[in-house]
């Protein structure tokens, strides 16, 4: 028989077809939500809303409009320790793993050369949470924003800052996760002399097949055992 667990996921992956998709265009410092791209580098989908599914294609990194995304947004300035986060242009309906990375931009935040090596790492996130009788359970459903801190030993300087959701209502066939991205540009004050790691490249990072990727969640494989989430460790600082 099959438990309520997969059940709520169907209904909840029909009703949230159609209801759109969503952008990351506002930072969120110390709960204070920026206005729309001033910060957050323009995305190609900020008429469409529609994710980033080739996670080999160089969209995966900031899914940037072009060329002058970088130069139009500003740098905002964030004290290491400090809550930060990205609110969404729509409620968040599609079940998903939340993350957030940064990388060191090299020679600035609003430099088009900033994260083209493998410098990213994950500070943050959120995974859906599992049991063998409920399945897969996804509290972030419905949401609007998502906030997390940025490790207080974070060096000093320049930084992107991405903030993804692997949307999975559709993980089950290849290329069928949906990403949503945004890349803010920020300078770090009042941080530490941490050393981050471990560090990936985007693209880079994903593979297409990776278990948190190519997923069903509505009929989980055999021996199932909880959500692994693809990319590096989370560096905590």
């Amino acid at each position: 028989m099959r438990n309520l667990g997969v059940i709520n996921l169907i209904v909840l992956a029909i009703t949230n077809l159609a209801t759109g998709h969503y952008l990351f265009a506002d930072l969120i410092v110390n709960n204070t939500v920026t206005t729309d791209w001033q910060y957050v580098r323009i995305t190609a989908n900020h008429y469409s809303n529609g994710p980033v599914t080739d996670v080999t294609s160089q969209p995966i990194r900031c899914y940037e409009l072009d060329s002058t995304a970088a130069g139009q947004s500003g740098i905002a300035t964030v004290a290491a320790g400090s809550t930060v986060g990205f609110k969404a242009s729509n409620t968040m309906g599609h079940p998903g793993y939340f993350s957030a990375y940064m990388t060191p931009a090299s020679p600035a935040a609003n430099s088009n050369s900033a994260g083209l090596g493998k410098t990213w790492f994950k500070i943050w996130e959120w995974a859906p949470r599992w049991t063998a009788s409920t399945g897969l359970i996804f509290d972030s459903v419905n949401i609007d924003r998502f906030n997390f801190t940025i490790p207080k030993s974070t060096p000093n300087g320049q930084y992107l800052l991405r903030g993804e959701q692997i949307a999975l209502h559709l993980s089950g066939t290849a290329n069928g996760a949906q990403f949503y991205i945004g890349c803010a540009q920020i300078n770090i004050v009042g941080g530490g002399q941490g050393a981050p790691s471990p560090t990936v490249s985007f693209p880079g990072a994903y593979s297409a097949t990776d278990p948190g990727i190519l997923l069903n969640i509505y009929a989980l494989p055999s021996g199932y055992s909880g959500y692994k989430a693809p990319g590096p460790a989370v560096w905590k600082g």
